[in-house]
């Protein structure tokens, strides 16, 4: 392989707006460090800096191998949720991590990516023009068991972000009108059934959505709290530490669910609308890699990819302004979280590999 062609065909662009976005999250960090007396930012750092290693590894590899193991990846997908489940470390109720003594991990989050690769390869093999509603009996029997055993840990968030991505990457490869529609109309009659099931913790959440003034010195605190440090920052923001509601300790989790918060409260609205622009551009750059490349397995895992990121930033932007309920999504490279941080740079990592590859591929 010609090392030169592949250093050429880097996508620069996407690299730049990876590394801006970690630049600000470290600023970010460095603020809620100040904030909560731990240095977040620091540990950050490392994360940051061992997850671009794993980035760079992996595009050392032809990633159209991934796509012949991909029943082995599944598996040790399923093991972790399990391991997780039997013998993992439990925090406020949840137990949703693996001690590993230096590190803590978080299995969900690379699940995530791992389906990914799992349901990429799937459709890949199916190579259908349009999927109808039995063709994706077996993908959705397969992101069914992860979805359960995260749904268990309790982490619904999670486990609905897996089933938001195996939607827009079925999406992606085109449904039949008819299998949209019946997938509709039975999403519609399950909602009174999953309204039954959910704990009551879970139920409360969507309650304070609602109207979180109804508790506002309990679960709808977050909310309130979140939406008065967005608004405070005004256009252009209070200045870095600066912002009242996260240096007084008003607004709780500012280096994780509601790091977009304090970014907002800083640095104002044009602060977040650039932050905002820098995510648009980095996305922007993966469709266009994966509408180009010719090779499927690459398409749609690069496909995939993206949407894991565009929920993400969708989802937390929305829970923090108090548009969707707080179901503890991370702002990818921006939330603290080495699991989180290593599985964005992991899947970022394969995105350019695609890219890098993806002429060798049209020539052949």
């Amino acid at each position: 392989m010609d090392k030169k062609r592949l250093l050429k065909d880097l996508d620069l662009p996407l690299l730049l707006c990876l590394f801006l976005i970690m630049a600000l999250g470290f600023i970010n960090l460095w603020s809620a460090s100040a904030a909560s007396g731990y240095p977040f930012h620091i540990k950050q750092l490392q994360w940051y800096l061992i997850g671009t290693g794993f980035m760079c590894a992996v595009c050392s590899f032809d990633y159209r191998k991934l796509s012949n193991y991909s029943g082995y990846i599944y598996a040790i997908t399923i093991l972790l949720l399990i391991i997780v489940m039997v013998a993992g470390k439990k925090v406020s109720g949840s137990q949703r991590w693996i001690s590993l003594g230096f590190f803590n991990l978080q299995p969900s989050e690379p699940a995530k990516l791992l389906m990914v690769i799992v349901i990429s390869s799937f459709l890949a093999r199916e190579d259908k023009e349009q999927f109808g509603l039995t063709d994706l009996i077996k993908p959705s029997l397969l992101v069914f068991i992860p979805f359960i055993l995260i749904f268990k840990q309790p982490d619904l968030g999670t486990g609905l972000l897996i089933l938001i991505i195996f939607a827009s990457l079925v999406y992606f490869v085109r449904l039949k009108w008819s299998t949209f529609v019946t997938i509709f109309a039975f999403l519609l009659c399950a909602i009174p059934l999953a309204w039954k099931i959910m704990k009551p913790y879970q139920r409360k959440r969507i309650e304070i959505f609602l109207n979180p003034e109804a508790d506002p010195f309990g679960g709808g605190w977050h909310v309130i709290q979140s939406k008065i440090a967005v608004g405070s920052g005004g256009l252009y923001g209070k200045g870095f530490m600066q912002g009242t509601q996260a240096q007084l300790n008003f607004l709780p989790e500012v280096h994780t669910d509601f790091a977009f918060s304090i970014w907002s409260e800083e640095w104002g609205f044009v602060g977040a609308v650039i932050l905002i622009s820098i995510y648009f551009l980095f996305l922007l750059r993966c469709l266009n890699i994966a509408q180009n490349t010719r090779d499927k397995f690459g398409s749609y895992l690069v496909f995939g990819i993206t949407a894991m990121i565009f929920w993400q930033v969708v989802i937390n932007t929305f829970m923090v302004l108090g548009l969707l309920p707080v179901v503890g999504i991370p702002l990818p490279l921006i939330s603290y979280g080495g699991s989180s941080v290593i599985t964005t740079l992991l899947g970022t990592g394969l995105i350019l590999n695609v890219k890098l590859r993806r002429s060798l591929f049209q020539g052949s």
